[in-house]
């Protein structure tokens, strides 16, 4: 896929992904760290001290799993993973956007 279709794809499932229904915690770290590596690259930030929220370090940690990943991959998981949970959530709007492409 060309890199301009990924982006537009990508915004596209950023977008949906934001505006569906609440996840289970685990579920919305996994789009998290898709999220960070294809829109930053990788973690290169210290990990959160033991005082800090500890919510922000499996946040980090999570993110720093993909560590290696190029951003076009990370694209490309954000985009299948939004994808299967609007699927498991049987939200119309995958249909539709699949009919745009």
């Amino acid at each position: 896929m060309e890199d301009k279709n990924l982006n537009a794809e990508f915004k596209k499932y950023v977008e949906l992904g934001a505006n569906m229904p609440k996840q289970a915690p685990d579920i919305m770290l996994i789009a998290y760290g898709y999220f960070k590596q294809a829109t930053e690259g990788d973690n290169v930030l210290d990990r959160p001290t033991s005082n800090s929220d500890i919510v922000r370090t499996f946040m980090h940690d999570q993110w720093r799993r993909l560590r290696g990943m190029s951003r076009e991959e990370a694209m490309r998981k954000y985009i299948s993973f939004i994808k299967e949970l609007l699927m498991e959530v049987d939200e119309p709007q995958v249909s539709t956007i699949e009919n745009h492409n």
